[in-house]
């Protein structure tokens, strides 16, 4: 953009071709619309429900059950029954596209908050006319006239300033309203809220009044640069999402490959294309992990409650997990990590250092305090509802409360004192001076900056007024300095400056917003997770750094980087240097993107938060966007993923530790489902290369993973978190969901239970035992058993990594009723009659003596496994660190 603040007002107004007295004419106004169009923000065009829709059906496991439900009802028709496969299947499919869906998270109504930030209308001058308009239609090198309360309509360079402020909050970040100055010309690159003769789209004239000329409008001004990012910006998935893609097409793949293959060996042996067809339906029906998504989606809305409880209100489901895996936190400086609240925390009455925690004030500081507060426009008052309600400027509201803690009242001090007159503050004079009527004479009383201060100087005690401002302004203190006089007359309103001079020094003050009592416990919890934690702010570098540093953000070693400097960084720069940072000061919108970008660049998961319109874009890119609920505005909470009720970034924190328990129970879902699937595929397989024929027929899988795997299943969402979560590093974001004891215990408990299904399979269907058998139909009974069984059992497996004697019951209580009952429940389907609908058979107790004792197998094997899996010298764990070593080097 370009720089107009480094330019003369001459300049400006002859580059802009406009007159500053008579504004733009009717005709200009018309061409310049032409060219620059509606003062407006363009909107990103929403995607419909129903390429949502085509979207969810793109993903190969859908295809590849869409496929199965076709030839299931293909043969259903053909063989006029069993239309109850299809049907299942294809309402599993649509289960699935439906909870995906309703988990696409897009912040499109950030935009549509964003627009509503326009001024809806402005007064303007055109044809020597001030009129009002709507604000759409301002042009470049219109002339408007700000007024106190008016909301700045678009970008503009000051032509006139009186006492002008503005809130821009909403692009910078930091509360304290900006003083303007329409005749200064800063040199070089320097952030928003330093360009002190600019106003800008969407902010507040929180005082004064003023005349500036329009630079630009629309999308080319600040607001609208931050609207381009949010439209730009793209909805990548997160971590968990990738993961769980790249794991649904391997099974898919192997679905169809195993398919084909069986296929080919199916028809060159002789059996018929109906059965063959049959066998991929059951492989497809096998591979598919259907519960898995309704599971993944239990388990991060689990999440989302336990997130509620700790002030944290999630907005898209996989955020959740995201944040578990966070490893760098860019946080937002005021209000998040300090109180968003102008503190006096040094008080210097002429020689001598207050204690400001003491209760009370000795007389002489007690009058230094009535002073201050009587210098002072703000208040604090308590509304009809009991509600706190703070008046007026932040630096003066902190002196208000200090004379309430101390137990006294503004309003009481007032009606001992009677005003007469005041010089207001403004950014030119640094300071302000009021008159009180007393009964011997005036009391004049003028607080400001040090050095606008008229004092009657003593060398030596300049020199220790100097040392003690030296010394709060190296911690970042807002130095404010009081003194008083007492005259006999006054002379007339427009000469009361004549006043200002040899004044009695009285004291100095140190300001500053200070950090959250718990912010520091929870950075360093975070770092001890393995999470870094970076300051990024609108405010000044020493301001940020102190806090940076009392807080424990700023550590040795670690450095600070301003806006100026990052916008002279290339991307390529930037990525290898941002470890080094640990603050960033004075920075932009575009800079909060880069930074961002940057550590994601290193292959980190950010969590960025933010409050204002300034922060969207950058909440918006980082892997977890989080939201200030009290302070955040519409557009910020609307680019988020998270909100933070309580704008705590301890909360952040404690996100973190639900999102990593969510992120485990995540994974024990897998290394479940997984198993069941896998073994699944696994006798469907080695049956047919066997040349046994179809051991599960697909509706027995579908009630295997839907009952046997499903409703046990959905109860690791319950699972509490191990003690020493927060102590574990961050999983990168490049990192497999898959661990070696993980991969170990997927390929002994797959094989395990295959083989104890496949023998009791064939136990069924080839001998006989008791005076039953052989038979297909008790065959299959039997291997339905086992596998419904041993899916269930092997719950209890992954609850732990260690023995199962020493995990809870009690802890996860709904688990152990749902496994067991659905235990019950596959018992039943064999010994009701209903077992028919589903093509079995009734068994003899012997049969169910050889199921129980083949079921309890898997799980027997895999308690000494797991003796051997954690083992620290097994075999597994060295090679796996060796090979990490070596990656390492």
């Amino acid at each position: 953009m370009k720089k107009w603040y480094s330019e003369n007002l001459d300049k400006v107004v002859s580059q802009l071709d406009t007159n500053v007295e008579v504004g733009l004419t009717e005709n200009q106004v018309k061409d310049r619309q032409e060219k620059y169009g509606k003062n407006v923000f363009e909107v990103e065009q929403k995607t419909s429900l129903l390429k949502r829709i085509l979207h969810q059906l793109s993903d190969v496991s859908t295809i590849v059950l869409l496929v199965a439900t076709a030839l299931s009802f293909l043969l259903a028709i053909k063989e006029n029954e069993g239309f109850i496969e299809p049907i299942v299947i294809l309402a599993v499919v649509v289960l699935n596209v439906v909870l995906a869906i309703t988990q696409e998270g897009k912040a499109e109504k950030a935009l549509d908050a964003l627009a509503d930030m326009n001024a809806p209308s402005c007064l303007v001058l055109r044809d020597g006319m001030r009129i009002s308009i709507e604000a759409t239609e301002l042009v470049p090198g219109d002339i408007i006239i700000l007024e106190t309360g008016s909301v700045v309509p678009s970008d503009a360079r000051l032509l006139e300033a009186t006492s002008l402020s503005c809130d821009e909050a909403a692009l910078t970040g930091e509360s304290e309203p900006v003083e303007k100055d329409a005749s200064l010309i800063i040199d070089g690159t320097v952030a928003v809220g330093d360009q002190k003769n600019m106003v800008f789209s969407s902010t507040v004239v929180t005082a004064g009044h003023g005349k500036a000329v329009v630079t630009d409008t629309g999308m080319n001004t600040q607001m609208g640069q931050i609207a381009g990012h949010l439209n730009n910006s793209e909805n990548l998935k997160t971590p968990l999402q990738l993961r769980l893609d790249s794991l649904g097409r391997v099974i898919s793949w192997i679905a169809i490959g195993s398919a084909f293959f069986l296929l080919a060996i199916g028809l060159r042996g002789g059996s018929s294309f109906d059965e063959m067809i049959m066998v991929a339906i059951s492989l497809a029906v096998a591979a598919v992990p259907e519960t898995l998504s309704l599971i993944v989606t239990l388990s991060l809305t689990n999440g989302v409650q336990k997130m509620v409880s700790k002030n944290a209100l999630i907005r898209k489901l996989p955020a959740v997990e995201t944040l578990g895996n966070t490893s760098v936190i860019c946080s937002d400086k005021t209000g998040t990590l300090t109180q968003n609240k102008m503190t006096i925390q040094e008080l210097w009455f002429n020689k001598n250092q207050s204690v400001l925690t003491k209760s009370e004030f000795n007389a002489e500081e007690e009058q230094m305090l009535k002073q201050l507060a009587l210098a002072s426009n703000a208040s604090i008052e308590t509304k009809e509802d009991g509600q706190i309600q703070y008046i007026g400027d932040a630096t003066e509201l902190a002196i208000i409360s200090l004379l309430n803690d101390k137990g006294f009242d503004k309003k009481d001090l007032e009606s001992q004192y009677e005003k007469v007159a005041e010089i207001p503050f403004s950014s030119q004079r640094k300071r302000m001076t009021v008159v009180f009527n007393e009964d011997d004479g005036y009391l004049v009383i003028t607080k400001g900056a040090l050095d606008r201060i008229p004092i009657a100087r003593d060398e030596k005690q300049w020199e220790k007024i100097s040392e003690v401002h030296d010394s709060y302004a190296d911690k970042a203190l807002r130095v404010i300095a009081l003194a008083v006089k007492k005259v006999k007359e006054i002379p007339e309103m427009d000469n009361l400056e004549a006043l200002e001079t040899n004044m009695e020094f009285v004291g100095l003050i140190g300001l500053i917003d200070p950090p959250r009592p718990e912010v520091k416990e929870a950075i360093a919890k975070a770092k001890k997770a393995g999470i870094t934690t970076v300051m990024i702010t609108g405010d000044h570098a020493a301001t940020a750094a102190a806090i940076a540093k009392e807080i424990g953000i700023l550590t040795e070693g670690k450095k600070v980087l301003t806006g100026s400097a990052l916008a002279e960084m290339s991307d390529v720069e930037l990525n290898d240097t941002v470890r080094n940072y640990a603050v960033y000061a004075r920075v932009s919108p575009e800079d909060k993107i880069r930074i961002v970008e940057a550590w994601q660049a290193q292959g980190e998961v950010v969590a960025m938060t933010g409050d204002g319109v300034n922060d969207a874009p950058a909440l918006k890119a980082a892997d977890v966007g989080i939201a200030m609920g009290q302070t955040g505005t519409e557009v910020a909470k609307n680019a988020s993923d998270m909100i933070l009720t309580d704008d705590n970034f301890s909360t952040i924190v404690e996100a973190v530790e639900v999102g990593r328990n969510v992120y485990e129970n995540i994974k024990k879902t897998i290394l479940f489902l997984l198993v069941c699937n896998l073994s699944e595929i696994f006798i469907m397989l080695f049956a047919q290369i066997a040349g046994w024929g179809i051991v599960l027929t697909p509706v027995m899988l579908l009630l295997i993973n839907l009952l046997g795997d499903g409703i046990p299943g959905l109860q690791l969402a319950n699972e509490q978190s191990d003690e020493d979560i927060m102590a574990k590093k961050p999983i990168k974001r490049d990192a497999s969901i898959f661990t070696p004891s993980m991969l170990n215990m997927i390929l002994r408990q797959t094989l395990v239970c295959a083989i104890v299904s496949l023998i009791a399979f064939y136990i069924g269907d080839r001998m006989t035992v008791g005076g039953f058998g052989p038979d297909l139909v008790l065959g299959e009974t039997m291997a339905f058993l086992t596998v419904g069984w041993t899916s269930i059992l092997h719950i209890f497996n992954v609850r732990s990594k260690g023995s199962i004697k020493n995990t809870s019951i009690s802890a996860n209580k709904p688990l152990v009723y749902s496994a067991f009952t659905m235990i019950v429940v596959f018992a039943l389907l064999v010994l009701t009659p209903i077992r028919e609908i589903f093509g079995m058979t009734s068994i003899a107790p012997i049969h169910w003596l050889i199921i129980a004792v083949l079921s309890i197998i898997p799980t027997i094997i895999c308690e000494f496994a797991k003796i051997y899996d954690n083992n620290p010298n097994a075999i597994h764990r060295k090679t796996y660190n060796y090979i990490k070593k070596i990656k390492n080097n």
